[in-house]
């Protein structure tokens, strides 16, 4: 608060001395604000209240039954649902308020038990058979449903994770479920193809205004796995001309981030392009240096390449962020 314009205002009398001694005692003692803590309780109660009746079922299994457990994971998600449905708010294209403090957590709930209740009749009474891509495609969908219908951030997050597990086992099904041995290249370009995914995603909902706000969980979650994916395809393929394609893939999207974060003033974004900018400039000089010297003399140099650039991305980052906050 501005005390000198307040001192200002008592001055010239309009505001009078009970009021002003009033004000400059809350403000010589402010509440503390509970509510991300209240939050982040309410959510870990709800994760140890699902991790809890898993515990119990598991070690009861025997004597309580699998009809009686699905029948009870089924009335805990449909109880949740219909309490959800009952209370929501219309939809709308734009963000919309949550009803009610236990709103959000009968969703979480609803939404957990559900995929229970999926993953249990699958492992117990194989409904899919041995597809299991349908089986994670269908969590995925009702997921993407949920958090659109709901507006709510944590399933959008719920779903992108059933989307990549969905990808992952429709492409290597048997050698994902079998052994650990699975084609390593295949999971590579699947996971660079939903990273497009989810850009594009981010892109559509902005291009069309839908939920635009749900644009940051899908570059967040863009960005890693597009990242994470080309830099893993380069150091598979470090050997092969084909290593430079994956690196340049880094470049390419790392420029498209950085516009994206200098247009929506994101400090974050900008962050991760630099960071996994970094690395991949550090696998060049790196490669660079090891080439053209002995094994000692590279090893001296490269630690000092590390602490000067070290030194250069604080720098840098600095820099951006004053950028961000003049633009």
């Amino acid at each position: 608060m501005n005390f000198d314009l307040l001192k200002k205002l008592r001055e010239e009398q309009l505001i009078s001395v009970e009021s002003f001694e009033k004000i400059e005692q809350q403000q010589a003692q402010p509440l503390f604000s509970l509510h991300w803590e209240l939050k982040t309780l309410l959510y870990l109660g709800v994760m140890l209240l699902s991790t809890g009746l898993g515990i119990l079922i598991y070690q009861n299994i025997d004597t309580i039954g699998h009809q009686v457990i699905l029948l009870i994971i089924a009335l805990i998600c449909g109880a949740c649902f219909f309490y959800c449905f009952k209370q929501k708010l219309p939809f709308s294209r734009e963000r919309v308020k949550s009803p009610g403090s236990f709103f959000d957590y009968a969703l979480l709930l609803g939404s957990l038990s559900f995929l229970t209740f999926v993953g249990y009749i699958q492992f117990q009474y194989h409904l899919f058979g041995t597809n299991y891509g349908l089986a994670t495609f269908i969590p995925m969908v009702v997921l993407f449903f949920l958090a659109y219908e709901f507006d709510h951030l944590g399933l959008l997050s719920l779903a992108i994770t059933n989307l990549a597990l969905w990808m992952g086992v429709s492409v290597t099904p048997k050698q994902l479920l079998m052994s650990s041995n699975y084609d390593n290249q295949t999971i590579i370009y699947t996971y660079i193809l939903l990273a497009l995914l989810l850009l594009a995603a981010d892109f559509a909902g902005r291009r069309f205004k839908v939920k635009e706000h749900f644009g940051f969980t899908y570059m967040h979650f863009g960005i890693h796995i597009g990242f994470i994916a080309l830099l893993a395809g380069y150091f598979i393929h470090y050997e092969f001309g084909i290593a430079y394609l994956f690196l340049l893939g880094v470049f390419v999207l790392g420029a498209y981030i950085y516009k994206e974060a200098i247009t929506r003033q994101s400090f974050y974004f900008l962050m991760l392009t630099v960071l996994y900018g970094y690395i991949a400039i550090s696998s060049l000089v790196m490669r660079a240096l090891f080439n053209a010297g002995d094994g000692e003399g590279a090893f001296f140099l490269g630690f000092f390449y590390f602490i000067a650039s070290a030194v250069s991305i604080i720098i840098l980052l600095i820099r951006l962020n004053k950028k961000i906050k003049t633009a």
